[in-house]
């Protein structure tokens, strides 16, 4: 009897929230993210083959950016990038990983770096509260995002790990609204798929 009850109220759950969803507008919000992720995968992949076979050799440019930098100062940039607001596309340090001696290796460590890099604007997004020109100036450039964090909370920190939406920014606004910290450890998990799936696209197209 208690166990057709608590299945009864979990029912009823999963039937409010989906409701909710729905009202909302977070399905539709999936739906299109998924169509403008989908449609930058496949441009990307058309980009690189065109440019590496008609304008500049992909391959040697990578080579040269090994040569050039090491790999700590790269390692650096990019966690830099992806702490604040993403500045630089993650594409470009999945491809250099693949030039590298150990590519799987790399490409663990900058997703890893990227998971940590929106921890911790998480926590930069929380600090900002205290200063009040910067939570004015990022209440009112972020107002949408903020709006729609604070309706679909882990949902949206799972959308930025996984599509080409700026996961730092996610978890900026996560800390700005206090969203529970292991929630967003939780979600952003899926920041590993997302760079798994990149480089399996990107992989294909450097040698």
């Amino acid at each position: 009897m208690t166990k057709n009850k608590k299945k009864k109220n979990k029912d009823a759950h999963v039937k409010r929230l989906h409701n909710y969803y729905q009202r909302t507008g977070f399905y539709m919000f999936i739906w299109e993210s998924l169509k403008k992720a989908f449609l930058p995968l496949v441009l990307v992949v058309i980009a690189l083959f065109l440019f590496n076979n008609y304008v500049y050799n992909i391959n040697d440019g990578l080579q040269k950016m090994t040569e050039t930098f090491s790999r700590t100062s790269l390692l650096i940039t990019f966690f830099a990038s992806e702490t604040i607001l993403g500045l630089i596309p993650p594409e470009i340090f999945i491809a250099w990983s693949k030039k590298t001696s150990d590519p799987i290796l790399n490409l663990v460590i900058l997703a890893t770096l990227s998971y940590l890099g929106g921890i911790l604007a998480y926590y930069i997004g929380k600090a900002s509260l205290k200063i009040g020109a910067v939570k004015e100036y990022l209440e009112v450039k972020m107002a949408k995002h903020l709006k729609n964090t604070k309706k679909w909370g882990g949902f949206l920190i799972l959308v930025g790990a996984l599509l080409p939406l700026p996961f730092a920014i996610s978890c900026l606004t996560a800390g700005m609204i206090k969203y529970p910290v292991k929630n967003v450890i939780l979600f952003g998990l899926f920041r590993f798929l997302r760079f798994a799936i990149y480089a399996w696209a990107i992989f294909s197209v450097v040698n």
